[in-house]
């Protein structure tokens, strides 16, 4: 009953609308709201208001081309009237983008900027988008203590740490950032590999003591607490004395878009160091530090040259791809 009402009186609105000359009712949809304007048959119109008493009533129309008595409730192109659908297509061109703008999408999906406002209010608020002024960033990686995250993905971690063990070989020098996952390495990689590991994890360079085999280059430098790496320009100019034939980089987030960002400047600089002194350049990171963005920039994807990750959908990994880089999904 109430949907056949509600018809009648669109209805209804269409035909005074139709029956007028020179019509233009031009309200907002609420106070401050901007306005949204359509064309029907030449007449101007946004959202309809009524006043009852002292009470305002909005009725919010979305109007279509019709004929008088038949409408079509075909939404015209580009349009996207229900919000679930809007909320997806924003979420999707913010994985392709990168970021993206309230007047954009506004003028994209036909809506008024408010609505995308609104829009972008509510997937802030649920954690799927990271919020700015006049517009949104992919939502932002929590960062979280050491040792917090040794308890996190654990059974993911574990699967990663192994295929990159997996690729050191004999007599390579290899660069090892810090991370939870980067530590996990020492425990599936062969006790019979002979090669030069270099790390700014203290953590890491112990978890190694007792491959006989190997050589174990302790990166010195300011030593970051939370994070249980060193930093700092001797760390940096360390690291740029030597020409590492791999490198693992510890990730925090990653973005096809956006790139590979942190959440400390100073470990961004030694990443950063460690990737322009490596020939190969593996990141590895779990499914869900994956299209998420820190405030501090490593640098764009294609920096790397692989990329072992638990995740395996393909339209998470066909992004980076793309880029040229190798995916390994364990």
């Amino acid at each position: 009953m109430r949907n056949a009402a509600y018809e009648r009186h669109s209805l209804h609105i269409l035909q005074r609308l139709l029956e007028a000359k020179n019509v233009s009712v031009i309200e907002d949809d609420c106070p401050n709201r901007t306005l949204l304007r359509k064309t029907l048959y030449g007449a101007t119109f946004g959202s309809i208001m009524h006043k009852s008493d002292n009470t305002r009533i909005y009725v919010h129309n979305q109007v279509y081309s019709c004929t008088l008595g038949t409408m079509n409730t075909e939404a015209e192109a580009g349009q996207i009237a229900l919000k679930e659908e809007r909320h997806q297509c924003i979420l999707e061109l913010l994985g392709s983008e990168g970021r993206v703008l309230a007047a954009d999408l506004s003028s994209r999906y036909r809506v008024s900027e408010d609505t995308i406002r609104r829009d972008l209010r509510e997937l802030a608020s649920s954690g799927k988008i990271q919020r700015v002024h006049g517009g949104a960033l992919p939502r932002r990686a929590e960062v979280v203590p050491f040792e917090s995250r040794q308890q996190i993905d654990t059974e993911s971690k574990i699967g990663i740490a192994r295929a990159a063990a997996n690729l050191i070989r004999d007599r390579q020098v290899v660069l090892i950032d810090g991370g939870t996952t980067n530590l996990r390495i020492a425990s599936y990689l062969s006790r019979e590999r002979s090669a030069t590991i270099v790390t700014n994890s203290p953590p890491l360079a112990l978890a190694l003591a007792d491959h006989k085999k190997l050589s174990v280059l302790m990166l010195g430098g300011n030593f970051l607490k939370e994070e249980r790496v060193t930093t700092g320009i001797e760390t940096i100019r360390r690291v740029e004395s030597i020409r590492a034939d791999l490198c693992f980089l510890g990730m925090c987030s990653l973005h096809p878009e956006v790139g590979i960002t942190v959440g400390n400047q100073e470990e961004a600089y030694v990443k950063q160091a460690m990737i322009e002194a490596s020939t190969e350049v593996v990141g590895l990171i779990s499914l869900g530090k994956m299209g998420t963005s820190l405030p501090y920039l490593v640098g764009p994807a294609s920096r790397l040259t692989r990329l072992i990750t638990d995740a395996s959908d393909e339209d998470v990994l066909n992004p980076y791809r793309s880029q040229g880089i190798e995916v390994t999904s364990t």
